[in-house]
């Protein structure tokens, strides 16, 4: 793993904003001397690499899936803050193998040894445009003889195509309150892959979906019933709004309320309790910090880096945010590896249950938030 540099291509900016990253301006904040789309530099890996990191995503995703079965056997949901009421239909949705689409793992990796887990974007992953097609094409003018690990857009096909929906059209709703486009692009892709695998589709705004009270379901704006759903809508969200009661149990929503156990933080911690000293597994801890001397606290549900804490023996950082009501988990801290002042993030997607890809996003700080960049890949040997 190495970090090179190479010209960006002329315009490069309108070309990432034809291939649907369009979001690449607003969803950066104002005042950033780099982009948030940077190809003036990209990581470099070996075949050998790739397929090492490929094995331990595998080997990962596995260690979370018996995860969630022994949350659902043995019935600790309280460790994740999930609302009472929930349990049983969270029981209910694993049982039942409510389908599954897609998730991503942060990961941190030097090169050198295993990668560690830093947590799993279950739920409601995005830089999805960016990791499927922005830097597929990157690669293909830039580097047309070399590979790279980036299978994502056929499996995701392939994964529509396999799954067992409901009749009738599969609704792509997005939430308008998103101001930066970056949901309505990322929902428009993935209803583009299930538009190519033969899945007839409608788009949505989450804020239009309704509540039919004399049928019991849910209906858009023409008053057809809504079936499935994908969603780029935490589930957090969905169970603390007025009609959550009912989304646990009518439609079915993609990703399932099973992946709630996934894109919590608390899963970090049964992980290590379930898997003590296993090489890809970062030591965390619900509760308090235990023995650890250097940790980061992170918010069971928290998003894009926000209220966190970083307490070493040298000192404490802290990030803002309005999240930890909660609780937190408490993981071992290791810094992000440096390459050149900059501190690379690995984001390696699932699709169904495969390794699928790769996404990097760098910082120069030790969080990755929404100041990180995103920078493209390939394979050399």
């Amino acid at each position: 793993m190495r970090r090179e540099h190479h010209p960006a291509r002329d315009g490069w900016d309108k070309t990432i904003e034809s291939q649907g990253l369009a979001y690449h301006r607003a969803a950066h904040p104002e005042g950033l001397s780099r982009p948030y789309w940077d190809e003036s530099v990209h990581y470099v890996f070996s075949m050998d690499e790739v397929e090492s990191l490929e094995a331990q995503v595998e080997e990962l995703h596995g260690m979370c899936l018996r995860t969630v079965e022994h949350v659902v056997s043995t019935g600790r949901f309280a460790d994740f803050a999930l609302p009472e009421w929930t349990w049983e239909e969270v029981a209910r949705s694993w049982e039942r193998r409510d389908p599954h689409v897609y998730a991503r793992f942060d990961l941190r990796y030097d090169g050198t040894g295993p990668a560690k887990l830093l947590e799993y974007n279950a739920d409601t992953p995005t830089s999805l445009v960016e990791s499927s097609v922005v830097q597929w094409f990157w690669l293909q003018d830039v580097f047309p003889a070399d590979d790279q690990w980036n299978s994502v857009h056929e499996r995701l096909v392939e994964r529509w195509r396999g799954l067992r929906l409901p009749p009738g059209p599969t609704h792509f709703a997005f939430t308008s309150m998103d101001e930066t486009g970056e949901e309505a692009m990322t929902v428009a892709y993935l209803q583009e892959t299930a538009e190519q695998a033969g899945l007839p589709t409608m788009a949505i705004a989450v804020e239009d979906i309704g509540w039919d009270p004399l049928n019991r379901r849910f209906a858009d704006l023409d008053g057809q019933m809504i079936r499935s759903v994908f969603k780029l809508y935490p589930w957090e969200w969905m169970l603390a709004d007025d009609f959550g009661r009912h989304a646990v149990r009518h439609s079915t929503w993609i990703e399932p309320l099973w992946k709630t156990l996934l894109s919590n933080k608390a899963l970090l911690a049964l992980l290590w309790e379930l898997y003590p000293g296993h090489p890809n597994l970062l030591p965390a801890h619900l509760g308090d910090p235990r023995d650890l001397t250097a940790y980061i606290a992170k918010p069971l549900l928290g998003r894009e880096g926000a209220s966190m804490r970083i307490v070493t023996p040298e000192g404490t950082q802290e990030t803002t945010g309005g999240y930890g009501r909660e609780g937190y988990v408490f993981q071992g801290f290791e810094a992000l590896p440096e390459f050149e002042g900059q501190r690379p993030v690995l984001g390696a997607w699932v699709v169904a249950d495969e390794p699928a890809g790769l996404g990097i996003r760098e910082t120069t700080g030790l969080i990755t938030d929404d100041t990180s960049s995103f920078v493209p890949h390939r394979i050399a040997d």
